[in-house]
């Protein structure tokens, strides 16, 4: 079988150009030319597109879920993010265009190699800063790996996974070696679960100072992510609960006083944070959803109908355009998302003590406090279904909407979902167990190999 060779030149170039981050481009091989003590590589870990959030700068993912509603969409679709939102094979038949999400994970897995690689062989290190670090490269690239396998993996199986294809595990950084073949959806998954739990003993205590660098918390937060989206719900659930009582993360309550700046990673419900620019037009039905007293709807969404909900793409989250604090979205996870992991995990188990305990904590700080009801029921599927709209309320358009559906579909719980133009004729759907809920290998790759399986 050929090999891919050359494909990450082409990704990882692209990816940076597309960014603008191109200082590291003239970089040797192994980054030993620019990077040899602990300061340089810690630096190097506090690049600005080690921060940004899956399909920065405005989180394109979003584009395929089921709350977004692109009223004036162009017939036929055009745009990059027309054609997300119509769920297209591919985004862009240009093969020199720079391959949206593939690229700028395989541009972040590069730059957390190139400390994994070096950093054992640094200068005025000492063996404890060495640990630390190596141990946030593999969170990071470990973040990475589960949007690929999230993104060009089909949804996790446990009895498919093992024959389902990913993505290339890639743990160099010299862009001109070979580059393996498509490892299978569980391989991935074990290698993300593998370098997180290596990760973690070295992972620094706390992360307060700056929220986009690693922790102990984090680790277990992005663990609990990688096994609730496997729905392994005892295992999310645990890891979730760690990510809690490891760290020093609160929620904010939008009752009382918000953070005194937009700089995400001082926010105090943030655990791990990439940051985004959130800017969707919501579906109404999406928005109809919502309680009236519900203090999101105001504090992240623009309304040119008076929030009546009655007329397509009036209503828009765009939080830059409300709330100056609340600039940026937080991809990455949270106080909310770890509560709400709880919530569900526990309703999942018939623990309905719990799950509505986990569910209020996220709750109660999202309505005003003299008009808030705290939700009750002795349903456990009543209850799942208030947790699955809560998390969709609380975790809109951070990337997370797209993975929930597949994840859901796997339970037959997604309904087809549906695309209409202006005049409310539909051009495109998404069946329930669509083969588009799993994207197809940008053509920009597969042109450098053309022996590279493909995904439907």
């Amino acid at each position: 079988m050929k090999h891919f060779k050359y494909i990450l030149i082409q990704l990882i170039l692209g990816s940076l150009l597309l960014t603008g981050c191109d200082k590291y481009l003239d970089v040797t091989p192994k980054g030993k030319k620019l990077l040899s003590t602990a300061a340089d590589y810690d630096q190097w870990l506090n690049d600005q597109l080690l921060a940004r959030g899956s399909g920065e700068p405005y989180c394109w993912s979003n584009y395929f879920g089921d709350n977004a509603d692109i009223a004036a969409i162009t017939t036929p679709p055009t745009q990059l993010y027309e054609l997300m939102y119509t769920w297209a094979p591919q985004f862009s038949v240009d093969l020199n265009a720079s391959t949206a999400f593939w690229g700028e994970h395989y541009a972040r897995i590069n730059q957390f190699n190139t400390v994994l690689l070096g950093i054992d062989d640094a200068i005025a290190a000492t063996g404890s800063q060495k640990r630390s670090l190596k141990a946030e490269a593999l969170l990071g690239r470990a973040l990475e790996y589960f949007y690929l396998v999230n993104e060009y993996g089909k949804p996790y199986d446990s009895a498919t996974a093992g024959e389902d294809q990913a993505v290339p595990f890639v743990t160099s950084n010299d862009v001109t070696q070979e580059v393996p073949a498509r490892s299978t959806v569980a391989e991935i998954y074990k290698h993300i679960i593998d370098d997180l739990n290596a990760a973690i003993p070295d992972l620094p205590v706390d992360n307060s100072g700056n929220r986009f660098r690693g922790s102990m918390a984090a680790g277990y937060s992005v663990l609990a992510r990688v096994y609730f989206y496997a729905r392994n719900y005892t295992e999310a659930r645990k890891n979730a609960e760690l990510a809690l009582t490891m760290g020093k993360a609160e929620m904010i309550n939008f009752n009382g006083p918000l953070p005194s700046t937009n700089l995400l990673s001082t926010h105090p419900d943030v655990i791990y944070g990439r940051m985004v620019i959130g800017q969707v037009a919501a579906d109404l039905d999406f928005m109809r959803s919502f309680a009236g007293n519900d203090l999101r709807v105001r504090m992240f969404y623009q309304s040119t109908d008076g929030f009546s909900f009655t007329t397509r793409g009036a209503t828009v989250y765009f939080p830059p355009q409300v709330n100056s604090i609340l600039y940026y979205t937080n991809a990455g996870t949270s106080v909310q998302e770890m509560k709400l992991i709880i919530a569900e995990c526990a309703a999942r188990a018939n623990e309905l003590p719990e799950a509505l305990q986990a569910l209020d904590d996220v709750r109660k700080n999202r309505f005003p406090a003299a008009s808030y009801v705290r939700f009750e029921s002795a349903d456990p599927e009543e209850v799942l279904q208030e947790v699955l709209l809560e998390r969709n309320h609380e975790l809109p358009f951070c990337g997370l909407r797209w993975f929930d559906m597949r994840r859901l579909d796997k339970e037959n719980r997604m309904a087809e979902v549906v695309r209409y133009d202006a005049q409310g004729n539909v051009i495109a759907t998404l069946p329930p167990h669509s083969e588009r809920y799993t994207l197809q290998i940008p053509i920009q790759v597969t042109r450098f190999h053309p022996d590279m399986p493909q995904n439907p």
